[in-house]
């Protein structure tokens, strides 16, 4: 007797009172033109339709699965999930978004051409259109443009480089490195964390495959998690665990206001600010919370790392430009954080 083969891509969907789009998201998957996949949806204690509408869609398709978790929250909820995919390769999805229906099988074959690549993305867009603001639309550009690996951890500590439910990963490299955390900051972003310190690759597809649904609701505006407070953590603990291992000191580029705010959330971590480089020659000479305000021309590479806190949009480019000429590698000598 042979064994029927099992789905190529694994599509993991945590859901909790999605009644509102949650038929429009699953739609989206059954109409992928790649066929062979499972959609393992996680109910996390649904109040609402979302279990009925659930039911409903397994009973009209064999390819869905229903796991039913008492509320215990995002993280419980995507580990049980990934623990019963069944395929090597998982996709991620939300109960309020749109999938394009080429998503899965470019992903996929991104993929199978590419054996070291453990995590791929795609292009994403923004909607419904009207109200965005400036900022989610400056995110949107930016994610959009790091169109490769070197480019995506270029930038790794500057935001998250993905959309958590725009992605497809080696669910072995996941479980390699603990699988999901709930550490009280975004938990992707802690995975993407994780997985380039392990010495992960990845890709991105340069076509709008996913639809990213903006509301009022959504959990990247409303749970604490997401908040700036929240990432600056998460990324002084990375920090401290690679490019700032055993240092007490650090030189902050920017002593604007998000200057100081890393420099509190430095703090916390157990790291002083050595000196603050600006533009500003109003605060130039000055000392800021013990530290002396230097001028550009006034630095150069030494025994402190370096990390780019300027807030200004746009402001990043040219940063790494004078950081290039004035001798720091990036990388090795500072990176940026915002």
């Amino acid at each position: 007797m042979t064994t029927a083969p099992g789905p190529a891509v694994s599509i993991l969907m945590p859901v909790r009172n999605e009644e509102r789009y949650l038929c429009q998201a699953i739609a989206s998957i059954r109409r992928q033109t790649m066929v062979n996949w499972e959609l393992v949806a996680v109910d996390d204690g649904s109040t609402d339709a979302t279990a009925a509408i659930l039911d409903a869609a397994t009973a009209d398709d064999s390819r869905i699965r229903v796991l039913r978790n008492p509320e215990r929250g995002l993280v419980a909820a995507l580990n049980h999930g990934l623990r019963d995919c069944r395929a090597p390769l998982v996709a991620r999805m939300d109960g309020d978004d749109i999938s394009h229906p080429g998503r899965l099988a470019n992903q996929l074959r991104v993929m199978e051409d590419s054996p070291d690549v453990d995590l791929v993305a795609s292009s994403f867009r923004h909607f419904p259109r009207h109200g965005l603001k400036t900022g989610m639309l400056a995110y949107e550009e930016w994610q959009n443009a790091l169109l490769s690996h070197e480019l995506v951890t270029a930038d790794l500590f500057v935001e998250s480089p993905f959309v958590h439910p725009s992605v497809m990963f080696r669910r072995d490299a996941v479980l390699a490195v603990g699988g999901y955390r709930d550490m009280g900051w975004a938990e992707d972003y802690d995975l993407w964390l994780r997985l380039a310190a392990a010495g992960a690759r990845f890709a991105r597809i340069n076509a709008p495959l996913f639809f990213w649904r903006d509301r009022p609701e959504r959990a990247t505006r409303t749970m604490a998690e997401y908040s700036l407070e929240a990432f600056r953590a998460c990324k002084a603990c990375h920090l401290r665990e690679g490019f700032l291992k055993g240092c007490d000191r650090v030189i902050l580029a920017g002593a604007g206001r998000e200057g100081r705010a890393w420099r509190r959330t430095l703090d916390a971590a157990g790291i002083s600010v050595a000196h603050w480089i600006d533009v500003d020659p109003r605060k130039q000479g000055k000392t800021l919370h013990g530290a002396v305000v230097l001028s550009p021309d006034e630095v150069s590479p030494g025994s402190e790392k370096m990390l780019v806190t300027v807030g200004t949009r746009g402001a990043r480019s040219g940063i790494r430009e004078w950081a290039r000429r004035a001798g720091f590698i990036e990388g090795s000598d500072f990176i940026c954080v915002t």
